[in-house]
């Protein structure tokens, strides 16, 4: 016997709406999965919000994404511009470095983090457009 689990990829629509219909019509939990290509669990979860929405509850799910993501304590974003304003040769790794030696070595910010906040800044420099080479 096989412990290892299928994957079953988010179902769409038109896959729940086909597991519902398959299951009003033959009452049977197992044959729906089969048609709609689903498990079993993913049954369960929709159930709830079937009998309380009906088939208008099946078309769009919340979200797993965070509604507001991580940011930054915004006393470390002031540094990170302040050090880059200081120091404009210094790039993401020494100013992330910088803020870290600051803190007795314990990071707070990540370079791309850093890259990220002297974008939102604007003091992060563009990258040039490439340069065509001519066709002789």
């Amino acid at each position: 016997m096989s412990t290892q689990r299928t994957h079953f990829p988010r179902t769409t629509p038109g896959q729940r709406r086909l597991l519902f219909e398959t299951w009003q019509a033959t009452n049977n939990v197992s044959q729906a999965c089969k048609v709609a290509h689903v498990c079993r669990q993913t049954f369960y979860d929709w159930l709830p919000r079937f009998r309380a929405e009906g088939f208008a509850g099946l078309l769009n799910f919340a979200s797993p994404a965070p509604k507001q993501p991580h940011r930054i304590d915004p006393a470390v974003e002031q540094r990170v511009s302040v050090l880059r304003q200081q120091h404009p040769s210094w790039g993401k790794r020494r100013i992330a470095d910088q803020i870290a030696q600051a803190n007795q070595w314990v990071p707070l910010v990540t370079p791309n983090t850093v890259r990220r906040i002297l974008q939102d800044a604007g003091l992060w420099p563009e990258p040039a457009a490439p340069v065509k080479k001519k066709m002789h």
